[in-house]
């Protein structure tokens, strides 16, 4: 080991505990208590954690680094995220999003809504194997529906994003699911097969969840959704001609065409099926583009609804991020979460309690950094030799990762995920959080079975 790299402050647990705490207790008191939005919260733990980086004895170069090494994994969300709120402002001009929620009153009853919303979206996200383009394309009609209905919008959004994410747990298209099985060095199918002992019981379990709530809700009066239907099919073009958008975006998932030029193309192609019908000023859709689409349908609920989407309703979510992920490199530049992860290996000597030490160790990134792939890398990477010391199969690891670490993302206010979910959806994390049973639930089904493994594992030994 070369002397310049022996000499470079590294904290200790201890050291390492306390600056976590204070980051949890800045973000915890400003967001939760104040009812400040995140952003702030985060730029003054940003701006504390450069001042303990200057006093551990890091320079200016190293701390720029390190903000600059946190913020290059989150570019491509970045960009993912600006391209969304066009496709979504995109895709209601011309008339994709209003003809699923057109066809959703026709068919959809308020009993069975949110069990509906919660298959459909598992559905699609398993097709397509993307979460982000689930809950910006389904979610975004289905929470239209739900608020039109009178459903309280967390518990929707709640369906929506448990579908996605189960959806893109089990998906072999997904990212985050091929991640997994990369770190732990294993076929991304013989990984999935792993995921049913714990991904498929909680999606019954969230199923049953869903119908149980879906019960209290009262019948909607046919005159309304009459009114509602008449109300879409006024301002705009419902036709099955609009769900091409849609089917060229899930042909490209299989096509394993990445996500960046997916969402163009299919921004692009719906701009095209909008102005066959109804062809504007270029001026109008540039400012569609940047602003978001203005309904005019005479209704000022249907208006509130459908008016969204654009460059802009992204802006602070890309603000938010950009925050979240320069914390996430300071905290790895300061090896705080390397220690923290040390520190915890210490305390693993049988099966059950590696999977939980995994467990907490890939919600804890996602907490601190908010960056799912991270959350599934740091602590694959770390624990892999564990794992092999104690025989088990990797699969054990890879199912860890993906459910507490890529499943739980969607519920961290901060994380890329969770960002992503309160632009597309606008419903407010307190909202939805509690109503999110999926991602609530698997992290927990995990421990669970890494304990039955170690159970097993001693009686047969005995």
């Amino acid at each position: 080991m070369k002397k310049s790299e022996r000499d470079k402050p590294n904290a200790g647990v201890f050291e390492s505990i306390i600056v976590v705490i204070a980051i949890l207790f800045i973000l915890g008191y400003l967001i939760i208590f104040s009812g400040q939005s995140p952003q702030v919260p985060l730029l003054i733990s940003v701006v504390a954690l450069m001042l303990y980086g200057i006093i551990r004895g890091f320079n200016w170069d190293e701390i720029v680094g390190a903000i600059e090494d946190g913020i290059k994994p989150g570019v491509i969300p970045l960009m993912i995220f600006l391209l969304i709120g066009v496709l979504i402002a995109t895709w209601i001009y011309s008339g994709t999003i209003p003809t699923i929620m057109y066809f959703g009153f026709k068919i959809i009853s308020v009993k069975y809504f949110l069990p509906t919303v919660f298959i459909v979206c598992s559905l699609v996200g398993i097709t397509c194997g993307s979460s982000f383009t689930t809950v910006s394309t389904m979610g975004i009609a289905f929470i239209g529906i739900g608020s039109a209905l009178k459903i309280n919008p967390g518990i929707t959004a709640g369906a929506i994003i448990s579908g996605a994410f189960f959806g893109a747990n089990v998906s072999p298209l997904s990212g985050t699911t091929n991640l997994a099985a990369g770190v732990g060095e294993i076929d991304v199918y013989e990984h999935i097969k792993s995921l049913i002992w714990t991904d498929l019981p909680v999606w019954i379990v969230t199923l049953m969840g869903y119908t149980f709530l879906g019960f209290g809700h009262k019948k909607v009066s046919l005159m309304k959704i009459t009114v509602m239907t008449q109300q879409l099919s006024n301002g705009f073009w419902i036709s099955f001609w609009t769900i091409l958008p849609i089917i060229l975006l899930l042909v490209l998932a299989w096509l394993k065409v990445p996500a960046v030029p997916s969402l163009a193309f299919g921004s692009f192609f719906a701009v095209i099926i909008g102005w066959l019908h109804h062809p504007i000023k270029l001026n109008t859709l540039a400012n569609y583009i940047m602003g978001g689409y203005v309904a005019r349908t005479g209704s000022k609920t249907m208006d509130a609804l459908l008016s969204k989407g654009g460059i802009n309703s992204m802006l602070s979510s890309l603000a938010l991020i950009i925050f979240a992920l320069s914390l996430g490199g300071l905290l790895i530049k300061f090896h705080i979460i390397g220690s923290l992860i040390d520190g915890l290996g210490r305390f693993v000597n049988t099966a059950g309690k590696l999977v939980l030490i995994t467990t907490i160790t890939c919600i804890g990134v996602n907490f601190l950094v908010g960056e799912q792939y991270l959350s599934v890398i740091l602590p694959g990477e770390s624990f892999k030799s564990s794992f092999d010391k104690m025989n088990l199969p990797r699969t054990r690891l890879t199912r860890t990762l993906n459910d507490a670490g890529a499943a739980v993302n969607s519920i961290i206010p901060w994380s890329v995920s969770g960002v992503f979910i309160q632009g597309a959806l606008q419903v407010s994390p307190v909202k939805y959080i509690p109503y999110s049973f999926f991602p609530l639930f698997v992290p927990i089904f995990t421990v669970l079975a890494g304990f039955m493994l170690e159970h097993r594992t001693n009686k047969t030994l005995k």
